[in-house]
């Protein structure tokens, strides 16, 4: 995928060399107030890594990669305002959480828009983005995990046409704290 103009934005994949880019979107992200509920990382972790980590994250996920992709929204003044990530699994491989991966699928982290950029269809625009180019990889289906209490998150995968799929799991010290699966089938 090249790149599309959304509501006066570009949505495209990142270079490897942008990886300074990466990282600071990526530290935005954490600080955003939902970040809690949103990533399984933290700002004091994240910006606690050396350049390598975030170079060699960027080098993954750039054109080319087939492992990992990740996307940008890009203003008209040229600064990164959202990104989505997909990354493949592999059927008869275990995924992040220890559990089995039964199909060839896409797996949709890092989903993040600032603040001011919400509600004008971009997150939707990052999505089929990234769904895209999970099918041109030949993915069976799309998934992503989506706190129970991140409504707002959970409208937006819904609106791209996810759907929850009755899995549960809790990724946190806090048992009481569950991650919805949300998936797109091909």
């Amino acid at each position: 995928m090249s790149t599309v103009d959304v509501a006066g934005y570009v949505v495209r994949g990142i270079r490897a060399d942008e990886w300074e880019r990466v990282k600071g979107l990526r530290l935005d992200a954490l600080r955003d107030p939902v970040a809690p509920l949103a990533f399984l990382d933290t700002y004091e972790s994240a910006v606690a890594k050396e350049d390598r980590f975030w170079q060699d994250r960027a080098e993954m996920a750039a054109e080319g990669a087939t492992r990992g992709r990740q996307f940008v929204a890009e203003a008209a003044d040229g600064s990164w305002v959202g990104s989505v990530t997909v990354l493949m699994e592999q059927p008869g491989t275990m995924d992040w959480s220890g559990h089995p991966v039964e199909r060839r699928q896409g797996h949709v982290v890092g989903v993040f828009l600032r603040d001011g950029h919400r509600g004008n269809g971009l997150i939707q625009a990052l999505l089929e983005a990234g769904v895209a180019w999970a099918w041109e990889q030949e993915a069976e289906r799309v998934r992503l995990f989506v706190h129970e209490e991140n409504e707002r998150a959970q409208k937006a995968y819904l609106k791209a046409g996810f759907g929850p799929t009755g899995l549960v799991l809790s990724f946190s010290k806090d048992e009481e704290a569950h991650e919805l699966e949300f998936a797109l089938d091909r």
